[in-house]
């Protein structure tokens, strides 16, 4: 059972990382889906994307949910009926939720040099200029693509622009946090980000700044 890693991030937040190894028909062993979505997961082609979505309902079985649990607003924005705040994540061979009494997102991605050819598109390059090497640059790059997924999945709202309207403070890379914020609209929400990195995959999570 590849429960990968659990991160108590406070007494209201906690994260979990599934490593997926199983085949879809272990995963889904035991776990009851709702109709939308045992219509979703038949509807994928991938499998890696099946196994990914079964691996979840693992995950929220380990904090004490069902698939029945969850729900989908019309964004797209993941739910929890008790009110508890929710974000999901999935790539490749990992999945993760962070769930927590505050707004959360999370974001897994792989590291991969092609981020260096898109870097222009979410953020400004000039600032990764200091940095030692190429790898060092697409471990940083990974990081602060992975805190703007995470803000705009916990933001949820259309026509965010990653390049123009999240802002991502710089950070050193041993210091694997930051603070972040999305202005949109009049809105604006401040966030405090974590990064991980395992297995050549970069994770970040971020939590509203409330107060708390």
């Amino acid at each position: 059972m590849p429960l990968y890693k659990t991160i108590t991030v406070n007494d209201r937040t906690n994260v979990l990382i599934w490593k997926i190894e199983e085949s879809f028909e272990e995963l889904s062993d035991g776990i009851s889906l709702t109709q939308h979505c045992r219509s979703r997961v038949d509807g994928m082609k991938s499998d890696l994307h099946r196994r990914g979505f079964m691996s979840v309902r693992h995950l929220l079985k380990e904090v004490g949910y069902t698939d029945h649990d969850l729900y989908y607003d019309d964004k797209g924005k993941p739910h929890l009926q008790d009110g508890k705040k929710i974000s999901i994540t999935h790539s490749y061979t990992f999945s993760g939720i962070i769930v927590s009494e505050d707004e959360v997102g999370i974001d897994i991605e792989m590291q991969r040099p092609k981020i260096l050819k898109i870097a222009h598109k979410f953020t400004p390059i000039e600032e990764y200029r200091t940095l030692a090497n190429d790898d060092a640059v697409m471990r940083k790059l990974t990081m602060v693509w992975g805190a703007k997924e995470s803000l705009y999945k916990s933001f949820a709202e259309k026509g965010v622009s990653f390049l123009q309207h999240i802002y991502v403070n710089d950070f050193r890379l041993d210091s694997m946090e930051t603070v972040a914020e999305v202005g949109f609209e009049g809105r604006l929400e401040k966030y405090h980000v974590w990064f991980m990195e395992f297995e050549g995959f970069t994770g970040a999570y971020a939590i509203i700044n409330n107060g708390h």
